[in-house]
């Protein structure tokens, strides 16, 4: 199956039939995940934390975690991707209206938000 990268394509502007609703950009990057579109971020510690992650699978793609964090730091990365979009909260952690904001802030902290 033959490979491209950016250097092998050259786009002309001209005009086109096809439509960019009806363009299907749909592709593997393994058996059983799709991407909706072919893009997959850098892990570069400048490039790719949870915030882009985020990001980029808001559009269909995936982000790649850097690797210039401890462990640790990895996984809560991982963890604030997959829960971003989280329907279901099965634990909340809550917090009671007489509360200050700096409780509030504290109470964050200690739970990584």
């Amino acid at each position: 199956e033959a490979c491209y990268s950016f250097d092998d394509v050259l786009l002309l502007p001209a005009y086109s039939d096809v439509l960019p609703r009806d363009a299907d950009t749909r592709t593997y990057l393994t058996n059983n995940i799709e991407l909706n579109i072919p893009l997959i971020s850098s892990a570069m510690d400048t490039v790719t934390e949870s915030g882009f992650a985020i990001a980029i699978a808001q559009h269909g793609g995936i982000g790649c975690i850097h690797k210039n964090l401890s462990i640790d730091e990895q996984v809560l990365e991982v963890r604030r991707v997959k829960k971003y979009e989280s329907w279901i909260v099965y634990n909340p952690i809550t917090i009671s209206p007489d509360k200050t904001v700096a409780e509030a802030v504290s109470l964050m902290r200690e739970y990584n938000y």
